[in-house]
């Protein structure tokens, strides 16, 4: 992937506080993470374009319940939010 990757303030602080502390799935979000940047269509991401008040933001699956939520431009990649599919879905 040849785009810039921004993370948002919020993006920031959910990882450092939701993600970071725990050592399981902080390895995990950086197998998904991996992935995302070789290849955002493996299904194992389940990438797909939200809806709503969301509408033109994208989801990834880190885990069964963790989201990881971007937006995508054509020259870059903006990381919005982390965390649960409650606490990024609110």
């Amino acid at each position: 992937m040849n785009k810039r990757i921004e993370h948002h303030k919020t993006f920031q602080k959910h990882f450092n506080k939701r993600i970071k502390p725990n050592e399981k799935l902080h390895k995990k979000f950086i197998e998904r993470y991996g992935m995302f940047l070789k290849d955002k269509t493996n299904p194992l991401l389940d990438d797909h374009a939200l809806e709503g008040s969301m509408v033109g933001e994208r989801a990834i699956r880190i885990t069964g319940d963790y989201r990881m939520i971007y937006y995508e431009t054509e020259d870059c990649i903006f990381l919005l939010d982390i965390g649960t599919h409650n606490q990024v879905y609110n």
